[in-house]
């Protein structure tokens, strides 16, 4: 007599036994499903980095068009600017002063403990004002300004200001989003330039002391470590670094509306999406300067 199990088995359409057999397999809608969604996810990903491809491209050419800078227009820019690096100029001046003394210090030591006393001060410079200070600065004025600069443009867009200023005849990026680009760019530029000249002063002091004799050899060491290219390096970096701190949160602020949750998901993508430029460009830099 068959057994029940091998009959029914034998007794079932091919169709259903194919089915039968590829049971422990996942099925072929789960797995288009799961693609249709990465698909999305990708065009979403693409989708954004090409608003902010074209947002920065809008801000260039509104930043060269005379017409953004009428009366009214010049004095919302000269506020933002001031709001941006009057209050943070000082403080961050001073503590880049005494960070300078404490890495300065212990390099020095170090140095001299190991008998390279003559390449102290050159790498302090390289490591203070090449890699820290520009890097530094972008942080400083994307969390103090920038970040919360981007979160005010959100809760203007949250609560209509923008298409009221819209409705008006007046465009909302030449506005408001420009201004703040601006004073983001001019801030971290103003920051990273100020404290790399209050760094390579207070180095100086701390190497040679009071005393005006060391300027020759300085001024040499100071030249061997900004050749042309390190120099342009050093230029496009600081320039990049703060057009990413100031350029990003504007982006997010504008396009990543849709609800309370979707608006912090988009907050946090931001910033996820700054840090990572950041980090690009300084692994671009990086290989600039040493390869």
């Amino acid at each position: 007599m068959i057994d029940d199990s091998i009959a029914h088995d034998i007794w079932l359409p091919s169709s259903l036994q194919g089915q039968r057999y590829h049971a422990g397999m996942p099925p072929i809608d789960s797995l288009q499903g799961r693609l249709a969604q990465t698909g999305q996810a990708a065009q979403h990903w693409l989708i954004e980095w090409w608003r902010l491809v074209h947002l920065g491209a809008v801000i260039l050419v509104l930043a060269l068009s005379p017409s953004s800078y009428s009366r009214e227009s010049r004095g919302v820019l000269a506020r933002h600017i001031y709001l941006n690096s009057a209050p943070i100029l000082l403080g961050f001046t001073v503590l880049c002063a005494l960070v300078t003394v404490v890495i300065t210090r212990i390099v020095l030591v170090t140095a001299l403990s190991y008998g390279l006393s003559q390449y102290a001060l050159q790498v302090v410079i390289r490591v203070l004002v090449l890699e820290l200070i520009p890097l530094t600065a972008a942080l400083f004025v994307a969390l103090r300004c920038t970040i919360p600069d981007g979160a005010e443009l959100t809760v203007m867009q949250a609560n209509g200001e923008l298409e009221e200023i819209r409705g008006r005849g007046i465009d909302p990026v030449r506005r408001e989003v420009l201004p703040r680009v601006v004073a983001g760019m001019f801030s971290g530029i103003t920051l990273a330039a100020l404290s790399s000249v209050v760094a390579l002063v207070v180095a100086y002091l701390a190497g040679y002391g009071f005393t005006v004799s060391g300027i020759a050899a300085y001024t040499r060491l100071f030249g061997q470590v900004f050749s042309p290219a390190v120099t342009l390096v050093f230029v496009l970096k600081t320039l990049l670094f703060s057009l990413a701190v100031s350029l990003i949160p504007m982006a997010s602020a504008l396009y990543g509306m849709g609800g309370a949750s979707a608006r912090t998901s988009a907050e946090m993508r931001g910033l996820v999406r700054m840090f990572a430029v950041i980090l690009l460009i300084e692994v671009a830099s990086l290989v600039g300067n040493y390869y």
